[in-house]
Parts: structure tokens; C-alpha cells; sequence
């Protein structure tokens, strides 16, 4: 199984290593791509079955981790792509194509920073939390870092993949275990709450998720005067900017420029400062 490097990216047929549920609604897959593959917090993959199976459009995939050979990933079944996906056995073949687009950048010094997670929002989050979070057993680090992840309800969290520092939020508390917590309501209301027991100051926001929750975010945000990041979740075709089916409305950088400018968030994105979105016109 050969890869070939494309730009810094990588494409090949990787096997089925894995394909199981770890909630209610999401799944965790994992592909042994037979190369390391060296990925930044936030990057995507393409990825597309095989043969005679090959649909038209790759689906993209938030990568969760990578170790070794092995890449994983976590999705929810919302259309015919990815119950597709989701029937696949260890060592069925799919094509691979990645690490792609731009990432989430390293926390910024002497500022701290809050992770706002939301369902299929949690893999970039989640691999920035690896990457830069507090360090196992270091008290003094947890100030400086605060991940809230938000769900339906406590079988749609993926409990097992969440450190106890996280804090959790669901719309109903059925199917929280005995031995977690979680807040009933918005998570954008845990937030504020986390923060605010932290002791305020100015945070670095990074969000991914639901158009609602990464709309809250970015309203809190600049309410708060404080800079934020989001990962938006667009239906992105080919992966490099060629179908234009992920365009993200920005604001023009010239205010006497008419409309907005149409970035393809496959290319420029998927991570957009949140205060360069015309919200008027994304996800309204």
C-alpha cells in the first residue's frame, strides 16, 4: 500500500483498522494509512470508498488523532456517505486524503484559552487539547486551559474520550453516568460559567461544532472583546477548492467593497477568525 505525497498532504488506500460506536451518536473510525502521518490540530481528511463503491464526493473528516500509521477519526451517520462509512469491517479499503486545510494555531503566551466543543466538533479540540493542553498532574497549568464539550444528552457524550478535566453540557440529563457531571443547558452558559470561576480575564476562544453554538461563541466573543477561532463545518466536494461548495462569506478587508468575499473554507479555512465571518449572511 503506497502513499504519495501531494504538497505536504498525503493520498493513498488505507485499511479499516476499526469502526465503532462511542456514543449514542458518534462513531470512531480508525485507518491504518500505512505512513505516519503528521497532522496539525484542526486539519481535515478526504476521504471515499473504493472501486465500484467510489462515490461522486469525498466525505471530509475532522482527524481526532494520529499515532503511528494509525489516523482516527469520529462522525455521525446524517446522510448516505457516511452510513456507508459506517458499514465498513476491519480492513475494508478507503482512500485517504490528507492532512488538509488550516489548522488551529499553538495557545498564545500568557493567555488563556477555553475549548468549546459541540457533537462532531470534538476532534480538533480534542487534538489541541493533546497538543498544548495542561500536562497530566500540573494543577498550576489547568488555569490557564478550559474545554467544555456540549451534547443532547449523556448518551451522546463520548465519555470515554473526554478527560475529567472537561466539563460537559447536555440539553437532558438522561445517560450521564454516576460518576461524571454534567450542566443541564446551553454550553455556551457552561462557558461563561467556567471562565468566570477562573476569574475572568481575557480569553483566546477556539470553537467547533453547530452553526447555533459556533454563532453564540462568536456574539460572546466579541461581546467580551476577546479573540476567537472557529472551525466551520461546510460541505466540502474535492478538497482543494476547485467545486466551490464550501464557500464561508468574510467581510471585505475594504469597507467601500461591495458584499462580502467568498473564501473556500476547504483552502483558507477550515479555522476563520470568528470576527472576519458576515454572520448576516453565514448560517443565517
Amino acid at each position: 500500500m503506497n502513499s504519495i505525497a501531494t504538497g505536504g498532504s498525503y493520498r493513498c488506500v488505507a485499511k479499516t483498522v476499526a469502526n465503532a460506536g462511542v456514543s449514542k451518536g458518534l462513531i470512531r473510525l480508525d485507518l491504518d494509512c500505512d505512513t505516519e502521518i503528521d497532522f496539525e490540530p484542526g486539519q481535515f481528511a478526504m476521504l471515499n470508498l473504493v472501486g465500484t463503491a467510489e462515490l461522486v464526493f469525498s466525505r471530509p473528516l475532522s482527524i481526532f488523532a494520529a499515532e503511528g500509521t494509525t489516523v482516527s477519526f469520529l462522525y455521525r451517520v446524517v446522510g448516505r456517505g457516511t452510513a456507508l462509512l459506517a458499514g465498513l469491517k476491519p480492513g475494508d479499503p478507503l482512500t485517504f486524503l490528507g492532512p488538509l486545510g488550516r489548522p488551529f494555531p499553538a495557545p498564545r503566551a500568557g493567555q488563556p484559552t477555553l475549548l468549546l466543543a459541540g457533537g462532531v466538533g470534538l476532534p480538533p479540540l480534542h487534538a489541541w487539547w493533546r497538543r498544548h493542553g495542561p500536562e497530566d498532574g500540573r494543577e498550576d497549568d489547568r488555569k490557564d486551559f478550559r474545554a467544555c464539550f456540549g451534547a443532547r444528552d449523556g448518551h451522546d457524550v463520548p465519555w470515554s474520550l473526554l478527560p475529567p478535566e472537561w466539563r460537559v453540557s447536555v440539553d437532558h440529563h438522561e445517560g450521564v453516568p454516576g460518576d461524571r457531571e454534567a450542566f443541564t443547558g446551553l454550553v455556551i452558559d457552561l462557558a461563561r460559567r467556567e471562565t468566570a470561576s477562573a476569574g475572568g480575564g481575557t480569553w483566546s476562544v477556539l470553537s467547533c461544532g453547530p452553526m447555533p453554538m459556533l454563532r453564540a461563541a462568536a456574539a460572546w466573543a466579541a461581546e467580551c472583546d476577546w479573540p476567537c477561532l472557529v472551525s466551520v463545518e461546510e460541505h466540502m466536494g474535492c478538497g482543494y477548492g476547485v467545486c466551490k461548495g464550501c464557500v464561508v462569506p468574510l467581510r471585505q478587508a475594504d469597507p467601500a467593497e461591495a458584499g462580502p468575499r467568498h473564501a473556500t473554507s476547504c483552502q483558507e479555512g477550515p479555522v476563520f477568525a470568528a470576527d472576519n465571518i458576515d454572520w448576516n449572511r453565514f448560517g443565517a
